[in-house]
């Protein structure tokens, strides 16, 4: 494969232009010269671009990104860093998981409105408390309260 224009790369990246200066001034890509005035790039830029997209994708700021990718293009990484990002990546999967059960719930719950619900009431004091991050809510228990004031019960929605 021949060497390829700024044009070229954002083609087959759906990376902007824009953004590829941004990395090149950052130090995580390096053009290999110029044809008139458009930067060229060794066709090895859409492999390290593939490693910056998976980097962000997987939250790593751009700083961290740059440590992990050396000048010759061949990546550097940390195996601590990494496990570390995905426990916090299995955190956040929980965290998500408990508010989409939560919303699940409050979607299907037989209770006239989500606040008469004691099991919504329970999501939100979480939420309220910041403890959806600690520790995700667990099984839901379908409770509504009827008009009566006696609890009915419509099942189970666990975590998926």
């Amino acid at each position: 494969m021949k060497d390829m224009d700024i044009a070229e790369v954002s083609r087959r990246t759906g990376v902007p232009a824009s953004t590829l200066r941004y990395y090149e001034e950052k130090g995580l890509i390096a053009s290999i010269g110029r044809r008139g005035l458009r930067r060229l790039f060794d066709p090895a830029i859409l492999e390290r671009l593939a490693l910056i997209a998976l980097g962000r994708a997987g939250g790593f700021a751009l700083d961290e990104i740059s440590v992990m990718l050396t000048p010759d293009g061949l990546p550097k990484m940390d195996q601590r860093r990494l496990d570390a990002k995905a426990n916090e990546l299995d955190n956040t999967i929980r965290r998500l998981t408990a508010i989409r059960e939560a919303l699940r719930h409050a979607a299907r719950c037989p209770a006239a409105r989500p606040m008469e619900c004691p099991t919504f009431r329970r999501a939100v004091r979480l939420a309220g408390a910041g403890r959806f991050e600690v520790a995700p809510i667990g099984p839901f228990k379908a409770e509504a309260v009827s008009v009566t004031g006696r609890k009915r019960k419509s099942g189970d929605v666990s975590l998926e």
